[in-house]
């Protein structure tokens, strides 16, 4: 799945999240989720600590939850 913006991403499923730095994308190592307060690292519960940008399905062959 390619990229989408942020602003669509869905509540309560398991997304790869990205960031624009410098021109370039990068992807975040680890499954977030969209809460109500913000997005949440699945593995650990803590929340993450960044202003994402695009979104995409977390792929299964990742090993998300």
């Amino acid at each position: 799945m390619t990229w989408q913006p942020i602003h669509s991403a869905p509540y309560g499923k398991d997304l790869e999240l990205s960031v624009i730095e410098n021109g370039e994308v990068h992807a975040l190592v680890f499954p977030c989720r969209r809460g109500v307060n913000g997005w949440i690292n699945v593995l650990t519960g803590a929340p993450v600590p960044v202003r994402p940008t695009h979104w995409r399905y977390w792929p299964e062959e990742k090993g998300g939850r």
